[in-house]
């Protein structure tokens, strides 16, 4: 094992709840009172979606762009100032880092709000690129994003393990040739028995994986 590609959300970050409850945390900001399931109305809707919703649903005041730059700014503020590290991260980054492994950030997020958090949590040294779904121009649907990575750290995918909770991401890389190890999010549960036989390792904490690279 030469190099490691980590996803943020939900791998290094414990930062899926921002977007479980953003319409909570965005009506509690507005003093506005929740009406029902307010998750389960919002929960397949994109952001554009959601924020008509809430205008219609809420009668709020304001156009949609407005709602979609207030529920930014409160996601945003998450990132720099909440958003924990997951168990078992710091001792997975520093085991990784005696060994000499390269370590490399493949994110669906923003650039500047996962660098935010991770410096903020104390752990962006740890890793010599970022990369972006959004800056290599393709989604976790399809493998560009470690393959960049691998490249950037001169390793071949077999000799890469790259660290996802959400399976689809998990299904792309193990078709691409990675190693693979699946970390528990609460966020994806349903999911917990395909990652277990997609991933060559899956874990309910990162540390949990060491003992599994050691073998390896």
């Amino acid at each position: 094992m030469r190099a490691a590609v980590f996803d943020v959300d939900g791998t290094l970050l414990d930062s899926m709840s921002v977007w479980e409850d953003i319409g909570e945390r965005y009506l509690a900001d507005h003093k506005i009172a929740v009406r029902g399931n307010l998750r389960n109305a919002l929960r397949t809707m994109s952001l554009e979606q959601g924020a008509a919703w809430l205008k219609e649903e809420y009668q709020l005041k304001k156009s949609i762009p407005q709602i979609i730059e207030e529920v930014l700014k409160i996601v945003s503020n998450f990132y720099r100032f909440e958003a924990p590290l997951k168990s078992g991260v710091k001792e997975t980054l520093e085991w990784l880092k005696e060994r000499n492994v390269k370590m490399v950030i493949a994110t669906s997020g923003n650039r500047k709000l996962a660098e935010a958090a991770l410096e903020r949590n104390g752990i962006r040294d740890y890793f010599e690129q970022i990369y972006t779904c959004t800056e290599v121009g393709a989604g976790k649907d399809e493998p560009l994003i470690y393959l960049k990575a691998a490249e950037f750290m001169q390793a071949e995918p077999k000799d890469t393990v790259v660290f996802e909770d959400a399976l689809h991401a998990a299904e792309t890389a193990k078709q691409a040739g990675f190693v693979v190890i699946g970390v528990y999010d609460e966020e994806n549960r349903a999911n917990i028995f395909r990652m277990k036989e997609v991933c060559d390792c899956y874990c309910d904490t990162m540390d949990a994986a060491i003992d599994w690279m050691k073998s390896k």
